[in-house]
């Protein structure tokens, strides 16, 4: 019971590391918009980088040890591709925005997106917490490890579902709210493994959810991130904060 409690803590940390970048929501002024430009840019940096970097190779891992080395490359491929055209569905399905003032298609722009962030994080963040967790299980050196990485990178996720949502809504407790939320899928999803997914959950099974999730965080970074970005600053604002979001996850996943 004590080795379940400590993996489930580890779980509950690296999730609740999201509410510290929406902290960030209180010492941004709204009127920031450089800050709200570069911080987009940033958490899309953060997103591209451990997608292809972390995320599809673990799945390629994954599903390489069921199908072998010839087809599990194209099974991760494949799913990853389906991640994105499950992004672009829901993305479809967000309700148009019919607004006539320009500051209030920007404001809602700006909400629409925090959400889509939230939900794509929130499927992001139920994998990392069934993999800290039962990593914890296994090893607890291994699964502090990993809980240590994710909590680092749940930082700058936690800014992407603040920010946009902080500018249009210029409420500093829904933003802080969104991003806790957010991060809470993983000690969720730590609960789910355990006692719905113990008895048939393998390594394939987070291979295919980690190369779904990769697609989703790629496609909502160029589609929706980005572009917001730029509505908000200028070029070199925007790859200023992409390139920084991609150097601070290639120091952790290198230290970590």
């Amino acid at each position: 019971m004590s080795h379940f409690l400590l993996a489930f803590i580890l779980s509950f940390v690296a999730g609740a590391a999201s509410a510290v970048g929406g902290l960030l929501s209180f010492f941004i002024k709204k009127e920031n918009l450089s800050a709200l430009a570069i911080g987009l840019g940033f958490s899309a940096g953060v997103m591209i980088y451990v997608s292809f970097m972390e995320i599809l190779p673990h799945a390629n891992n994954a599903l390489s040890d069921l199908y072998g080395s010839t087809q599990g490359p194209w099974f991760a491929v494949g799913l990853f591709f389906v991640g994105t055209a499950i992004a672009w569905g829901v993305d479809r399905c967000l309700p148009p925005l019919h607004v006539r003032e320009e500051s209030l298609q920007q404001s809602a722009k700006l909400r629409q997106t925090g959400l889509f962030t939230a939900v794509a994080l929130t499927l992001h963040n139920f994998p990392e917490g069934l993999a800290t967790f039962f990593s914890a299980l296994d090893s607890v050196t291994l699964g502090f490890s990993i809980a240590l990485a994710v909590a680092i990178h749940n930082i700058p996720e936690g800014i992407a579902v603040a920010l946009p949502i902080y500018h249009s809504t210029g409420s500093r407790s829904k933003a802080f709210l969104s991003s806790v939320a957010s991060g809470m899928a993983e000690p969720i999803g730590a609960i789910v493994g355990y006692f719905v997914l113990h008895a048939v959950l393998q390594e394939a099974v987070l291979g295919v959810l980690f190369a779904l999730v990769a697609g989703i965080m790629v496609y909502l970074a160029l589609d929706e991130l980005l572009p917001t970005a730029h509505d908000y600053g200028h070029g070199h604002q925007v790859i200023s904060g992409v390139i920084g979001g991609m150097a601070l996850m290639a120091v952790v996943l290198l230290v970590f």
